[in-house]
């Protein structure tokens, strides 16, 4: 009996792991509906991004769907800027790595899409300003 009972815990931790693969795969297939026909999109572990027809959509995955944080117009954008997540209002540097946000400014908005990743989020911003077919 004491056998059994020292692999219950490996037990435990395998079907622990199988839930989580489970919740990992259901989120990327919802992600898979939810960027469907999108110019540029994106899924990491802050959140999920879409540009669709000249429209910026981000959603966090929380209670087994995206909730949807918040839009904004691309081609009203005015300014465009990498910030650090957690120093405020600070720029974010060349050789900055890790948590990040994407400030957008334009037509009386100001909001901040966040990342997971810095080098992601740089290609990002080449992306969408190729795309923004506004003139900065």
């Amino acid at each position: 009996m004491i056998h059994g009972l020292l692999w219950f815990p490996l037990l435990l931790v395998f079907v622990l792991l199988t839930a989580l693969g489970w919740l990992e795969r259901r989120r990327q297939n919802l992600f898979r509906v939810w960027a469907e026909d999108s110019e540029l999109s994106k899924l990491d572990g802050s959140g999920a991004a879409r540009l669709r027809q000249g429209m910026l959509s981000w959603s966090s995955f929380e209670a087994g769907r995206f909730q949807e944080q918040g839009n904004f117009e691309v081609t009203k954008l005015e300014m465009l800027e990498l910030m650090a997540l957690t120093s405020g209002e600070a720029p974010l540097t060349q050789e900055s790595q890790g948590r990040c946000r994407l400030r957008l400014i334009g037509n009386g908005q100001e909001m901040d899409v966040p990342f997971a990743d810095a080098e992601q989020a740089r290609r990002w911003v080449d992306q969408l300003m190729a795309r923004a077919r506004c003139d900065l």
